[in-house]
């Protein structure tokens, strides 16, 4: 419905006007679908420019990596995004194929599967390579163990709500990171349904604030 997207960034435009903006376009299924987004966007920046009106000072267009098949489209993406976020909650559901509102499947999957940690470091060193800032958002960076494990595969920017921010940020200032990550890149092949345990562990054996 470009009509009523044009709508909603004309506002986004209007109330950020003299400031910077980021807009990050969500359920972003194919880089085309997002070029198309960020075609409109430009469209209103021009209308807006060729009318007099003032426009943002920066602008910066992301996408949310939530539908999986934009994962393998990773490369290509980051030449036309200015950041990239991952959403963990819908983007494990996806690549599971388990509704995670319904409790008869909450044992389905775990986040701290080898694979959704390998998925997330490869989108995390695609993004450092291209100098492109990638974040994670979802209830999976609110928890210090699944945030452990979240930085240990690359990532430097996790959204969460505001009561996990202090348990985070007491498990970050007692990891060392570059042990952690060495000791991570041992189990990503592994054929185990979550490396749960074996965090807690190490998190247990180097007294790290889980």
């Amino acid at each position: 419905r470009p009509a009523l997207l044009r709508t909603q960034l004309r506002a986004l435009l209007q109330a950020t006007a003299g400031g910077d903006l980021k807009v990050m376009f969500p359920m972003v299924s194919e880089v085309a679908e997002f070029k198309a987004a960020r075609k409109i966007l430009d469209i209103e920046v021009a209308r807006m420019t060729e009318r007099g009106s003032q426009v943002p000072g920066r602008i910066d267009v992301g996408a949310m990596i939530e539908v999986p098949i934009l994962a393998w489209q990773i490369d290509p993406l980051l030449k036309v995004a200015d950041f990239v976020s991952i959403g963990s909650n819908d983007l494990l559901q996806f690549l599971f194929a388990s509704d995670r509102g319904n409790p008869t499947m909450a044992g389905r999957y775990d986040p701290l599967s080898p694979a959704v940690l390998a998925i997330v470091g490869h989108i995390a060193s695609r993004g450092r390579a291209a100098g492109v800032p990638v974040s994670l958002c979802g209830e999976m960076a609110g928890r210090p163990l699944e945030a452990m494990a979240l930085v240990g595969m690359g990532l430097k920017s996790l959204s969460m709500p505001a009561a996990s921010v202090g348990p985070v940020k007491r498990m970050l200032r007692s990891l060392d990171l570059g042990h952690f990550h060495n000791y991570l890149q041992n189990y990503l092949d592994s054929s185990s349904h979550s490396l749960r345990d074996k965090l807690r562990n190490f998190a247990q054996d180097h007294d790290i604030a889980i």
